[in-house]
């Protein structure tokens, strides 16, 4: 990267400050450096606990989405640096009301460290679903001919923690999972329930956290691979001649250089049709989200050994596929031109689908206000992912549709959130930053259409917002919302939203218009 180019957002962050300025909205990360060589991260967002797969001549990454509907998500790439999205393998989750935000909400719930497979012409995604208590839960396994869909769902009893799916060339299908206690549980033939209960396999409290497995053979040999230790973590290779063990192990990648304290773990290995192996392993960055890099796997007397000289890679040659291809990167901006959304968009829980239309007025997103007394508890939120090192949301708003009490605007989501957006009191429209659901600053707004923007820098985790009421010239807006954890394992994301808090049964809210957003 050119030092111009580094300086580039951080000129952009600081002309919009200044206010009254034109800003210049900063392209996507990349990894493809255009010269035959990638660089680290792979994508600079929340892409947690990736599992990867090559079928043919592509390759396929799922990874956790935790609460956020559609879940688990599935990116397709011709060679392991450029990316682009192929579908979701759950289109909501039925099996709790809680889903709906109806009597509660399932925050932190949903899917959790997905696996992906391919057998006898199917694709098969599992993933775990603890219980808010964290201490059981169920397991589900999704299947579909195409990776674009449709997917059909299994709900098994048993609860299979981490899970890494694996069809033996005997024609036996094993799920491992647990944590520091790994197990085996043998499946069906066709992979939809439980043929077996399970078998401990593995526990080793020099590995604390042991979990985030999948499992691999290679000339004969069965390979488990997972991390310990957590944020701060390593990944372990354990190796034995036969599935049920006894096992031994070494630790293969044990680096944090590239973000010091926390450590390259948990993610997927995938052979190329060239006989070569890489692996998807991720790195939690904070707020931004635990983000995944690529590395190169050297085989040094029997074990996959990752990065170079025991350090994840830099920069390094691309994978060595058939040809080169163009830059790709997973969608961002959406003019809502389609009768569908794309596929960069996930709802904070189950959307209400009465409440939220794409063909109401054709070009734009129309929400409509359900009750929440505020933004964490308002069910039809829009989300997708924020990118380091720096990334901005604009959106532009018609207001023309809301009715008292409703609220509508640009967040930065988690715990704490942000926000810049239109509050409708019962007799004027006011332009309102909250910030922890403290309202910061309130100005009079008598506009119909505005433009909203939301800035958030990896440095230091904090996020700023702006308005504009000719979408050329934006002013800041209230403060700096320094960016959090509150729900674990789960970045903050741009969302678009629109609630009222005032609302009876024999009433109904209004509607804002998103004409389009761009990053």
């Amino acid at each position: 990267m050119s030092y111009l180019s580094f300086l580039r957002p951080w000129a952009c962050f600081l002309l919009l400050l200044a206010g009254g300025l034109h800003a210049q909205t900063p392209v996507s990360w990349t990894p493809d450096n255009g010269d035959g060589t990638f660089k680290n991260p792979l994508m600079w967002g929340d892409w947690p606990d990736p599992d990867v797969i090559r079928v043919d001549d592509k390759f396929y990454f799922v990874s956790t989405s935790m609460h956020y509907v559609p879940g688990c998500p599935i990116a397709v790439s011709n060679d392991l640096v450029n990316w682009k999205m192929a579908g979701y393998a759950v289109s909501r989750y039925e099996e709790d009301p809680r889903y709906d935000l109806k009597g509660g909400h399932m925050y932190l719930s949903g899917s959790w460290a997905a696996t992906i497979r391919h057998h006898n012409g199917l694709f098969y995604v599992g993933f775990c679903t603890p219980d808010m208590d964290g201490r059981k839960g169920h397991f589900s396994m999704c299947t579909a001919k195409n990776i674009e869909g449709p997917w059909k769902r299994t709900i098994f009893p048993e609860y299979l923690y981490d899970p890494g799916l694996f069809f033996d060339d005997d024609g036996k299908v094993y799920v491992v999972h647990g944590q520091q206690k790994l197990f085996i549980t043998e499946l069906n033939s066709d992979a939809l329930s439980a043929k077996t209960p399970r078998r401990e396999i593995y526990d080793n409290r020099a590995y604390p956290y042991l979990e985030g497995s999948h499992m691999y053979k290679v000339n004969g040999k069965y390979y488990i691979l997972g991390s310990t230790g957590g944020t701060k973590g390593r990944q372990v290779c354990l190796r034995s001649d036969s599935i049920y063990g006894p096992y031994e192990s070494k630790v293969v990648i044990q680096d944090d250089h590239s973000y010091p304290g926390n450590g390259l773990h948990q993610g997927g290995m995938v052979q190329l049709q060239n006989g070569d192996w890489w692996f998807v392993i991720m790195q939690d960055r904070g707020p931004i989200g635990r983000v995944p890099n690529l590395e190169p796997v050297t085989w040094v007397d029997g074990w996959p050994m990752l990065g170079v000289g025991g350090k994840g890679v830099d920069t390094f040659p691309k994978p060595a596929v058939s040809k080169s291809y163009p830059v790709s990167v997973p969608a961002t901006s959406d003019e809502f031109n389609k009768a569908t959304l794309g596929l960069q968009w996930q709802w904070n829980h189950n959307p209400d689908n009465k409440k939220w239309s794409l063909t109401q007025r054709p070009g734009y997103l129309r929400l409509y206000a359900g009750k929440a007394r505020n933004l964490m508890e308002a069910r039809n939120t829009l989300t997708q992912r924020v990118e380091g090192p720096y990334s901005e949301g604009t959106a532009c708003l018609d207001l023309s549709g809301l009715k008292p009490g409703d609220v509508a605007g640009l967040g930065v989501f988690q715990s704490p959130y942000a926000y810049i957006g239109v509050r409708y009191n019962g007799k004027n429209k006011e332009l309102i930053m909250v910030n922890a659901d403290s309202t910061v600053t309130v100005l009079p707004c008598t506009a119909s259409k505005i433009w909203l923007k939301a800035m958030v820098r990896e440095k230091d985790f904090t996020a700023t917002f702006a308005y504009s009421n000719d979408g050329k010239h934006f002013t800041a807006m209230g403060n700096e919302l320094k960016m959090a954890l509150g729900l674990d394992w789960t970045a903050n994301r741009f969302a678009l939203f629109l609630f009222n808090t005032g609302l009876t049964n024999q009433q109904t809210g209004g509607y804002v218009d998103v004409d389009w957003f761009r990053r």
